[in-house]
């Protein structure tokens, strides 16, 4: 609408002649007719032209501060940079013919009179000047509305970058867990133990390179999401809500589901070395009493199988009898062996081991030809006793040689295999019984010794008789296949396995020692590190739901905490290395600290999670605080109301605390209310009301934001009051990038006599505000 001023000046322009109006002096009020336009059109040329200077008055004669003016508001008109301080009449009529054609201002002054005056008429100037002040006003509502747009689209382009990123973020971490829980699932077992081990390495390169990167890409993306929410609800935008399955609580969920699985490996890993560890010594267990148990078996079946008692005198068979005799005792003496093999193949079957098929072939091969053994036995010992009188002549002293001699040669090897027996043991306790059980065992040697000499002794008598009666000896024993030179032989031997058993039970006594110290120093450490981690636990909740100080005096004690927590890594690598010496030490339980190294480390994670999200929150508050200026005073009150109905003291409000805290500052609530509040402090349905929601709450009233009608007021500046608005009028009021934004994601306009490419900026303005669907 034309102001009162306006339309004196504009009358007075097209009335009069510039002399007339000049001899008018009298009749002008200068400050009723030009302030405030003279003062705002002066500040603006010296913006313009003086910028680097002081300007305390304008040159007009020169013709440059009309063109300036001119050029301020419409650069199309004039081409600023083509004009030169030395044409002074030139630059006027330029103004002149450019105001009387573009801009309807009919030409008042004579630019040869300006020029040759010393000293223009100034209010013929200030007339003048007013008249561009009127021709630009609606330039500068433009311009300010373009401006709110601007400031409106920048906060919202960051929030999308912001959501962006954290999408982009959640997508990457859940394809890592969902590639890395397929891997941690895979429980086939390898067949060796070289094997094992390798995936034991593997998963602690996992644990020590792959994961802790992982679990800082999770604590910044709760980070960013809480930071993105604050500034959501600062800037009156509907709070972010992450794409399906992307949620902060289903990463949370997934998660967990990778330590679960995580920890089930683990537990898997060292099972699997336990059995193939228990394997390998069954297997070779199971080897040895089988070689040694061909070995006393072959040639057995044929020599049971031989006739030779059909041709053979009286007292040849006779002799056959009595050998036949000690080989049943001996037999006999074997039978522990046999089941023995037999069980050993049972467990390694039971305990599934890769190559059974040949321990149960092997077995049973031992086991067919142990029943053939006997088959033949008891046929021979039939066909001997058959023959009469075949035990008359036989030489007692061969016999009874014989029959004390096998016992005894099966002990020692019974002696020999115990003493060639592997072992696995855990403990300093397991070792000193393996100890006590060969001392008793070399505190037998003296006894079997004499049985030795015994035995000795019997051969030495029947040396001695066949001297005394000239009694010629050929070959060897017929009842045994046992020499006095065996028995001495495998006596040496025994004795020679004793001080290496010795040797063998020491060195694994100094191995379980070591393993004692380790477990003993990991103890020591984790007994520490464990409560010093709830000790910050607790402390940094106490500094969190503190009312004492300023935030930012908060913010510096989570800092100095946050420091400290850093500077306390080393004693973690310390433990993490301790720890990879014990399972290097194949080292299963510790019985001097209930702390193990996940303990530890699920701690350490949870401890950075913490400090890290409890200075975000000290970050959001006194964003929060600034941005809706609120007093320390009022945080300190705002926090003492929400410590004192968080009942629970986990720094969150359940539904019925918030309920009590309301009602308590004299809100009256029906059931509809309360649901309509709690989804402005709980947009998420989490089910808690934190700190932050609760300040937000209770300042929401306070804040000065912008408005989606606002925002359509100011496009609809733009747009000339039209409902819509063009292509050309967006590229034309505002920046390049937010032009293209702004065409980029509004509606065509729908509607009778619209111009084409015309824009829904209605629509817009409301989806900015997360009023519609757009």
């Amino acid at each position: 609408m034309t102001t009162v001023i306006e339309t004196q000046v504009q009358y007075n322009t097209y009335m009069m002649s510039t002399e007339d109006y000049m001899t008018q002096e009298d009749d002008w009020d200068r400050d009723l007719l030009l302030d405030p336009a003279w003062e705002k059109q002066q500040r603006k040329v010296c913006s313009y032209v003086y910028a680097e200077h002081h300007c305390h008055t304008i040159n007009w004669k020169d013709g440059l501060a009309l063109c300036a003016l001119i050029h301020r508001h419409r650069p199309d008109l004039i081409d600023y940079s083509k004009l030169r301080k030395d044409d002074p009449i030139g630059n006027l009529n330029t103004a002149f013919e450019v105001a009387e054609k573009y801009l309807d201002i009919p030409k008042m002054l004579d630019a040869e009179d300006i020029v040759n005056t010393p000293k223009p008429d100034e209010k013929a100037i200030m007339t003048y000047v007013s008249c561009f002040y009127h021709a630009f006003a609606g330039a500068e509502q433009a311009e300010t509305a373009a401006n709110r747009i601007c400031k409106v689209l920048a906060v919202n382009q960051e929030n999308e970058r912001l959501m962006e990123e954290y999408e982009k973020l959640a997508s990457e971490l859940l394809e890592w867990i969902r590639r890395t829980i397929p891997w941690l699932e895979n429980r086939v077992a390898e067949q060796t133990m070289r094997a094992m081990q390798q995936k034991l390495e593997d998963f602690r390169d996992y644990r020590r390179i792959h994961k802790p990167p992982r679990v800082q890409e999770k604590c910044q993306l709760e980070i960013n999401f809480n930071t993105l929410q604050t500034k959501l609800r600062l800037s009156n935008r509907p709070a972010f809500m992450p794409s399906e399955g992307k949620m902060v609580s289903d990463i949370a969920n997934a998660w967990k589901g990778l330590e679960q699985v995580e920890k089930g490996y683990e537990e898997w890993l060292l099972t699997e070395i336990r059995r193939l560890e228990r394997l390998d010594h069954l297997a070779e267990k199971f080897k040895q009493k089988c070689s040694l148990h061909e070995s006393w078996t072959a040639g057995k079946e044929q020599l049971l199988s031989q006739k030779d008692y059909e041709t053979a005198s009286l007292m040849e068979i006779r002799a056959l009898m009595r050998k036949h005799e000690a080989f049943e005792s001996d037999l006999a003496a074997h039978q522990d062996r046999v089941e023995q093999i037999a069980a050993i193949a049972q467990e390694l079957n039971e305990l599934d081991y890769h190559d059974a098929a040949s321990v149960n072939t092997r077995c049973q091969g031992i086991c067919d030809q142990w029943d053939n053994l006997g088959t033949l036995t008891q046929k021979r010992r039939d066909a001997l006793e058959r023959v009469e009188k075949l035990w008359e002549t036989i030489d007692q002293l061969y016999l009874e040689f014989a029959k004390r001699a096998a016992p005894f040669n099966n002990w020692m090897d019974g002696a020999m295999e115990d003493l060639q027996d592997m072992f696995i043991v855990h403990s300093i306790e397991e070792i000193q019984s393996l100890i006590t059980a060969h001392d008793q065992y070399k505190a037998t040697l003296p006894e079997a010794d004499k049985e030795r000499i015994a035995i000795m002794g019997i051969q030495n008598e029947i040396t001695k008789i066949a001297q005394t009666y000239g009694i010629k000896l050929v070959g060897v024993n017929p009842y045994t296949v046992l020499s006095p030179q065996d028995i001495t032989n495998k006596w040496e031997a025994v004795k020679q396995l004793v001080p290496l058993r010795d040797q063998m039970l020491q060195e694994e006594v100094a191995r379980q020692q070591a393993n004692e110290r380790l477990r003993r120093s990991f103890a020591a450490q984790a007994n520490i590190i464990g409560p010093w981690i709830q000790t910050k636990m607790e402390e940094i909740g106490h500094v969190s739901v503190d009312i004492t100080g300023s935030l930012e005096e908060q913010m510096n004690n989570l800092k100095q905490y946050e420091q400290n927590i850093i500077n306390y890594k080393s004693n973690i690598d310390k433990q993490e290395g301790d720890h990879q010496l014990i399972q290097e030490a194949l080292i299963f339980d510790n019985k001097h600290t209930n702390y193990t190294m996940e303990h530890v480390r699920v701690g350490w994670e949870q401890l950075l999670t913490t400090i890290a999200r409890t200075i975000n929150e000290v970050e959001n508050q006194i964003l929060t605080r600034d941005a809706k200026g609120i007093s320390q005073e009022q945080l300190n009150e705002f926090r003492a109301s929400f410590n004192h109905f968080d009942r629970k003291r986990n720094g969150m409000m359940d539904p019925d605390d918030f309920r009590a805290c309301l009602i308590s500052m004299g809100y009256d609530l029906g059931e509809v209310e309360f649901a309509r509040i709690m989804t402005l402090v709980d947009p998420n349905n989490t089910g808690v009301v934190t700190f932050q929601a609760f300040i937000d709450f209770m300042t929401r009233e306070t804040a000065e934001t912008d408005t989606a009608e606002q925002v359509m007021a100011s496009f609809k500046i733009l747009a000339s009051d039209k409902p819509y608005i063009t292509v050309e009028e967006l590229r034309r009021e505002l920046p390049l990038e937010q032009a293209e934004y702004c065409i980029s994601r509004m509606t065509k306009y729908i509607g009778p006599e619209v111009a084409p490419g015309a824009l829904d900026y209605i629509s817009f303005s409301s989806a900015l505000y997360g009023e519609s669907d757009l």
